[in-house]
């Protein structure tokens, strides 16, 4: 069994891809979000997204197992919210069915 040790998360290939779709997110944000929904939807939406590469980090400091899997643990709910907001953003016509699909992959 070959043991990673990783002196940082941001050494972490989960960290590395939850960062790509947390930037994906705020580009999505950015561009098709109306700016009605600035300090509603927008705002909850780029919270889930960051939500899920700070629990990585946060679990990863802990350097207690059974801490680091429950980070883990919120960062997937996170991940779970994220996509939630963006099916409300579909649903408001925010964003078109071909985003929604490319980001729920």
């Amino acid at each position: 069994m070959k043991v990673m040790n990783h002196k940082s998360f941001t050494d972490l290939d989960v960290y590395k891809e939850c960062r790509k779709y947390r930037k994906e997110i705020a580009a999505i944000v950015k561009e098709y979000f109306p700016k009605k929904e600035q300090y509603l939807l927008s705002s909850q939406i780029l919270d889930a997204a960051r939500s899920v590469t700070a629990n990585i980090a946060e679990g990863h400091g802990r350097f207690y197992y059974q801490d680091n899997i429950k980070f883990c643990r919120n960062a997937r709910g996170s991940l779970e919210e994220t996509l939630e907001h963006l099916i409300t953003a579909y649903d408001e016509k925010y964003i078109d069915a071909t985003l929604l699909k490319k980001e729920k992959a």
